[in-house]
């Protein structure tokens, strides 16, 4: 739908966002998703154990979030103040390139007979207490 904007449009919301950048107030609205119960198939409607939630959000919110994400990857990026260790929300990297990594350094430490030591964290429960 907002492809369909005029351009005058598309530089009234660029200048909201931008305005958004600047002075670091969010749009309360924006915060707050509107929460539709839809009903499971071919379950029983009166029972609300058979209902699931959807969460709509604001698609100026998606697009300021885009934004904001596309300008601090530039900036981690071009101030290499990310590792080059870091695959997880990259373009281009995945977990398999640090997972080929991993392997490449245990088969080089065997085929040089030294050792090789690498400690790896279980996150699975790391962030149940926090804010969302």
């Amino acid at each position: 739908m907002i492809t369909h904007l005029s351009e005058s449009s598309l530089i009234n919301i660029l200048r909201l966002f931008n305005r958004i950048w600047r002075e670091h107030k969010f749009p309360i609205s924006w915060r707050r998703p509107l929460i539709i119960p839809i009903a499971k198939p071919g379950k029983d409607p009166q029972d609300p154990t058979n209902y699931r939630s959807i969460a709509l959000t604001s698609c100026l919110c998606k697009i300021l979030e885009r934004m904001v994400n596309a300008r601090l990857v530039y900036i981690l990026e071009t101030n290499k103040w990310l590792s080059p260790f870091q695959s997880g929300f990259r373009r281009g990297r995945s977990t398999l390139d640090n997972i080929l990594r991993l392997e490449t350094s245990v088969r080089e430490a065997f085929v040089s007979k030294k050792h090789f030591i690498s400690i790896m964290f279980d996150m699975e429960k790391a962030y149940d207490r926090t804010w969302r």
